[in-house]
C-alpha cells in the first residue's frame, strides 16, 4: 500500500481538524483579531484563545488498519494515518470541535483513490466480499455527518473513496450547452475548465472553494441563485455512478415523462445507491451584465412580505438574501437596527436595469428603502468596495469568508451553529416564531449567561432561497461555549431545534443533506411507503449493504 497520495490534496496539507487547507489557518495575531471583535461586537468569548491538539499527537491516536487489500488492489489504497484522519471527518460544528482537540471517534482503515470506473467497481467488489463499508468521498464539506464512518455493527472496516482523479472536463457540447464532467471535480477547477469557453456551470454553494461535482448531486446542494435554478437538480441532463451490481447510467435528455426518473433517484441518494463518477450538467454564457442593490427595512418581516412580493413577481432575481438585523450586524454588511436584503439581477444577453427597477418598486410599496445600485461585475464591485460603500459586497465577503471564521470561533470559545429549513408563505410567520423560542430557550438551558445584553446567546435568519409559494430561513446561533463540553452542547441545541423544525411542518434540511446527524428526523419527515421503497431499492442495488451504511437509512 502506498504511504500518501500526491493528487488528492494538489501537493498541499489539509488542515486536520478544521475548514481549508493547513497554510490558511490564522495565526496568532489573527486570532486575537477575531477574539477582539467578538468581544466589541457581540459580548462574547471570554478573551482566552486556544491552540488545536497538534496532527502529531492526533497522528500517534489513529488505531492501526484492520484491512489488508489484496495484492491487485494494493497501489490504489493507503494506510497513511493522515490520508485517514483527514478524510473521517466533515465540516460540521461538533466535527470541528473534535478535531481541534483531538478527537478522531471514527477513523477509516484505508482511503482509496481510483483512477478509474474499472479500478472502482473493483474497491467496491472487494469491500463487498469482505464485509467492509465503502464511504464515497468528494471535497469533505459535509455537515451532517455524510463522510464519517460510524458503521454500527456488522462490518470489518471502512474505506473511504476519494474521488479526486475525476477532476476533468470530458466532453462539451456546445450545440446543446451542457458539459461532461467528472464528479470529482472541484468548484474553482470546474468553472477554470469552462471559462476558456466563456462558459459556467453557475452553482455556487457556500462549500464551492473545495466540494464537488458529485458531492453537489449527491446531496441536493443549493447553490447561489436565491430563485429558479436553486439546486443541483435543475442543472443535471444525466447522472453515471458505479454500484455493486454494475453501472447505473441515464439517458442523456433535456426532460423525459418516462416513469420515476433515474437521474432523481442518485440526486440526494447521498452515496448509499452507488458513487457517482461522472455527470452531463446544463452550462450557461458567463454573465456580462450585473447589478445588486441593498434595501434597508425596519424589521425582518416586514422584509419578508416583500421578498414575498418578489418571489411571486416572475421577475426571478438572481441574489434575493433578507437578513434580520443581527445578521446583517454581524456579517459587517448593516448597523443591526435594520434588515437587510441583498437583491441582484445578471444577465448573459442583455442589461438588467429594468428588472431591477420594477423590483425596487415593489420593495418601496412594503417599505423597503434602496441604498446606491451597483455593477458588481469588473469593475463595479471594486470601485464600490474602495468607496467603502458597497453593502452587498460586505455580505459576499462575509458569506465566503464564514466557514474560514468558525475555526477561529472555536479556539476564542465561542459555540457556533447553522440550522437551515423550508417552509410554506401561510406558516411562516408562526414558523419562524416558534424555531427561534425554541432555540433561545435550548440556549439558555444549555449554555447559560444572560439573556440579554454582552455575552447572550445571538440568534440570527436570513433567507438564503426564495419560491413563490416559501423561503428557505437560514438560521444562526452564537452562544458562549463550555470548553471541553461544545459537543454535548451541540447536541442538545441541535436536537431542540430539529423537533421544533419538524413539529412546525418545516423540512429538516432545505440544501444541508441528511446524512448521519440529521436522520432520526427525517425518518419522521418521510413517508412511511418511501422509506419501505427506498430500503428495497437500496438492496437490490447494495446487497451486501457496504455503501454509506447509516446515511437515509438505518444500516
Amino acid at each position: 500500500m502506498t504511504a500518501a497520495f500526491s493528487e488528492a490534496g494538489g501537493g498541499r496539507a489539509r488542515k486536520h481538524w478544521g475548514w481549508g487547507y493547513a497554510d490558511l489557518q490564522p495565526d496568532r495575531a489573527g486570532l486575537e483579531a477575531i477574539a477582539a471583535a467578538l468581544g466589541e461586537r457581540l459580548g462574547l468569548g471570554d478573551g482566552r484563545i486556544e491552540q488545536p491538539v497538534g496532527l502529531e499527537h492526533v497522528l500517534a491516536t489513529v488505531p492501526r488498519t484492520r484491512l489488508r487489500p489484496p495484492n491487485s488492489l494494493a497501489d490504489l489504497f493507503s494506510d497513511d494515518p493522515a490520508e485517514r484522519a483527514t478524510r473521517s471527518l466533515g465540516k460540521a460544528y461538533r466535527d470541528v470541535v473534535r478535531g481541534f482537540r483531538g478527537r478522531f471517534d471514527h477513523v477509516s482503515d484505508l482511503v482509496a483513490l481510483p483512477g478509474s470506473e474499472q479500478e472502482l467497481a473493483e474497491i467496491l467488489e472487494w469491500c463487498g466480499d469482505s464485509g467492509v463499508a465503502a464511504i464515497p468521498y468528494g471535497g469533505g464539506t459535509s455537515v451532517v455527518g455524510g463522510v464519517e464512518p460510524r458503521l454500527g455493527r456488522g462490518y470489518r472496516g471502512a474505506v473511504t473513496i476519494d474521488m479526486a482523479r475525476f477532476n476533468r472536463l470530458w466532453d462539451l457540447d456546445l450545440r446543446s450547452r451542457s458539459a461532461r464532467l467528472g464528479a470529482g471535480i472541484r468548484g474553482p477547477d470546474l468553472e477554470a475548465q469552462l471559462r476558456p469557453h466563456g462558459l459556467t456551470l453557475r452553482h455556487f454553494p457556500q462549500s464551492f472553494e473545495y466540494s464537488t461535482l458529485g458531492g453537489w448531486i449527491a446531496t441536493r446542494a443549493g447553490g447561489h441563485f436565491a430563485t429558479l435554478r436553486t439546486h443541483i437538480d435543475d442543472l443535471v441532463e444525466s447522472v453515471r455512478a458505479i454500484t455493486p451490481i454494475g453501472e447505473w447510467e441515464s439517458r442523456r435528455l433535456p426532460g423525459s415523462g418516462a416513469g420515476p426518473s433515474p437521474d432523481r433517484m442518485l440526486i440526494g441518494s447521498e452515496g448509499i445507491l452507488g458513487v457517482i463518477t461522472e455527470a452531463w450538467v446544463r452550462v450557461r454564457p458567463r454573465p456580462t451584465h450585473k447589478v445588486s442593490c441593498g434595501v434597508q427595512f425596519d424589521d425582518f418581516s416586514a422584509g419578508a412580505e416583500a421578498v414575498r412580493a418578489l418571489a411571486q413577481s416572475d421577475l426571478n432575481p438572481a441574489n434575493c438574501r433578507l437578513l434580520d438585523p443581527l445578521e446583517a450586524a454581524t456579517s459587517g454588511a448593516g448597523s443591526g437596527r435594520t434588515a437587510l436584503l441583498v437583491l441582484g439581477f445578471e444577465s448573459a444577453f442583455a442589461p438588467v436595469e429594468e428588472p431591477m427597477r420594477l423590483a425596487l418598486e415593489c420593495v418601496r410599496e412594503h417599505g423597503g428603502r434602496p441604498g446606491d445600485q451597483v455593477g458588481t461585475g469588473e469593475r463595479g464591485a471594486e470601485a464600490a468596495t474602495a468607496r467603502g460603500e458597497d453593502v452587498v459586497d460586505s455580505w459576499r465577503s462575509a458569506f465566503l469568508g464564514a466557514p474560514y471564521l468558525r475555526d477561529g470561533l472555536v479556539a476564542c470559545g465561542v459555540l457556533s451553529e447553522t440550522f437551515e429549513t423550508a417552509i410554506t408563505w401561510d406558516r411562516f410567520a408562526e414558523f419562524h416564531g416558534r424555531v427561534i423560542e425554541a432555540a433561545r430557550r435550548a440556549v439558555a438551558e444549555v449554555c447559560g449567561g444572560p439573556a440579554e445584553g454582552p455575552g447572550s446567546p445571538r440568534i440570527s435568519a436570513r433567507f438564503t432561497h426564495v419560491y413563490p409559494d416559501g423561503p428557505a430561513p437560514y438560521y444562526t446561533i452564537l452562544a458562549p461555549a463550555r470548553r471541553g463540553g461544545e459537543i454535548e452542547q451541540w447536541d442538545e441545541i441541535k436536537a431542540a431545534v430539529s423537533e421544533a423544525v419538524i413539529a412546525g411542518g418545516g423540512t429538516i434540511t432545505h440544501h444541508h443533506a441528511v446524512g448521519r446527524d440529521h436522520r432520526p428526523w427525517y425518518d419522521r419527515q418521510r413517508p412511511e411507503p418511501f422509506a419501505v421503497a427506498l430500503g428495497a431499492a437500496k438492496r437490490a442495488v447494495d446487497p451486501a449493504a457496504i455503501l454509506n451504511p447509516g446515511v437515509l437509512i438505518a444500516p
